[in-house]
Order: structure tokens, then C-alpha cells, then sequence
């Protein structure tokens, strides 16, 4: 593999492994730095110890990313589409979307119904991740991120918690997957031990890697020893 640093590399090597990839899902993941998106992750130290070994027991703040890269959609870059648009197109590209979204992930359901006193709710994905052990729900957003949508998500975890977990399952995750957010808003609208939503972007281009750079504030952690 052309990867320079020697730690980055015994990672895609491991992970490729582990996982089966083939030739063009390592180029990829090695083309959209999927290890460094996974170091941006909001526990940086964490990752950066549990990537030296062998068996690394993931939690939950080092499976999710931040952003997503989808250009495997093959959507119109700079052009409206529908979330309806996006979800078909998540669909009928699954495998690659399992890949991007990590480990342990299995589908579930798209458009999970369920009724509350009449009226009908709709969660856009629905995965079991069995290395969490827990349901997780995507909702989708191709605008900015709102406390609204956070609200709704916080009611889908709520309603999973309550009402669909099974004996052994650990509570719902929720994640929105949206074109833009501002981090502020979702800190300020969640709780500060909050452990079940998570909001983060989606590319649906593939940046450069300057772009990428940018995203992920590489800046900020370049100088760990990782």
C-alpha cells in the first residue's frame, strides 16, 4: 500500500483483513482517509490506543464518524434532491453504505412505521449493530440540521427504548446523517451526558484531500502521536 505512515498502514492492512474488503473498497477507504476520519472521532485518544490492538472493543464514540462520504450515489453534486432521493439512493447502494458506515452493521428496515395515538411516525433507516448490541436509527436531512430534528430523533430513541429493545439489547442509538449542521445547536440542544444521538454530516462528492483536511480539522490532532 502507497500509505506512508507505518501506523496508518498496519490499520488498513488489519482492517482489510478483518473485513474482507477487496482491492477497490481498500482503495477507497483509503482515498476518503477513513483513518483519519475515525481519529477525528470525538474520542481521539481512545481510538488511537484501541487501533494498536489486535481485537479493538469499539465504543460507541469511535464507531461513528463525522462527516460521511457517499459519492458512491452518484447524486447530482450542487443540485436540490429530495431526502426520498437520498434514502433510494442509500438502498440501492447498501453494501457500499454498510462499508462506509463501519463495523458490525446490518440492515433492518427503511420507512419503519409505528403509531402513537393516531398518529404516524416514519424512521427513514433502521440497523442492528452487533458489536453496540444496540438498534440504530438514521434519519436523514438534506438541509441544515434543526432542533426539531433533533427533538423527533430524541422521540424515535425514546420509542425503541420503550417499546422495541429486546432482552440483551443495549438502548438505541440515533444518528442524523444531514448537508450541513452547526455543532453549537446540537450541543446546546442535547443533554451534556448524552450517549444516544449523534448528528453528522454526509459528503456526497469525494473531496479532495485538501477539502477532507478542512472537514475534519486535521490540523488539530496531526501533531498526536498516532
Amino acid at each position: 500500500m502507497r500509505v506512508g505512515n507505518e501506523k496508518e498502514r498496519a490499520f488498513y492492512a488489519e482492517e482489510a483483513a478483518r473485513d474482507g474488503w477487496t482491492v477497490r473498497q481498500l482503495e477507497r477507504q483509503i482515498g476518503t482517509m477513513y483513518y483519519r476520519r475515525l481519529l477525528a472521532s470525538r474520542d481521539k485518544e481512545s481510538v488511537a490506543a484501541e487501533i494498536q490492538t489486535t481485537e479493538p472493543a469499539r465504543g460507541i464514540e469511535t464507531i461513528f464518524k463525522d462527516p460521511y462520504v457517499l459519492e458512491f450515489l452518484d447524486l447530482p453534486a450542487n443540485e436540490h434532491y429530495y431526502e426520498s432521493d437520498l434514502e433510494q439512493a442509500l438502498i440501492d447502494h447498501l453494501q457500499k453504505f454498510l462499508l462506509e458506515l463501519g463495523r458490525g452493521f446490518s440492515f433492518v428496515a427503511r420507512q419503519k412505521h409505528f403509531n402513537i395515538d393516531g398518529r404516524h411516525f416514519y424512521i427513514d433507516l433502521v440497523f442492528y449493530n452487533y458489536i453496540l448490541k444496540c438498534f440504530v436509527l438514521i434519519d436523514l436531512k438534506t438541509g441544515d440540521l434543526t432542533h426539531q430534528d433533533l427533538g423527533q430523533m430524541q422521540m424515535y430513541v425514546n420509542y425503541y427504548t420503550r417499546e422495541m429493545m429486546n432482552e440483551g439489547d443495549r438502548p438505541p442509538i440515533g444518528l442524523l446523517l444531514c448537508a450541513t449542521k452547526s455543532d453549537t445547536l446540537v450541543r446546546l440542544t442535547l443533554p451534556e451526558e448524552n450517549k444516544q444521538i449523534y448528528a453528522a454530516k454526509y459528503l456526497d462528492y469525494l473531496p479532495t484531500a485538501e477539502e477532507l483536511k478542512r472537514e475534519l480539522n486535521l490540523d488539530d490532532f496531526e501533531k498526536l502521536d498516532v
